[in-house]
């Protein structure tokens, strides 16, 4: 009788959670692709103008009521 020697881990541990361990590597890998490297690529330069608007309405609007 021949037996087949399995893992001790089914699943990767560098995926940190158990959902994540079960899946596929080629799945896990797709999802890690797809992420940006931080959320500064997320922001859009549109998006930057706005905030310092904002901020500058702001600010603008401090000042003059403080003085």
């Amino acid at each position: 009788m021949t037996r087949n020697r399995r893992a001790l881990v089914l699943g990767d541990e560098s995926a940190r959670h158990p959902f994540r361990q079960t899946l596929p590597h080629h799945v896990r890998a797709s999802a890690i692709a797809a992420t940006p490297d931080s959320i500064w690529h997320r922001i859009a330069q549109g998006d930057w103008r706005t905030i310092l608007t904002a901020y500058s309405a702001c600010f603008v609007s401090v000042l003059t009521f403080i003085a």
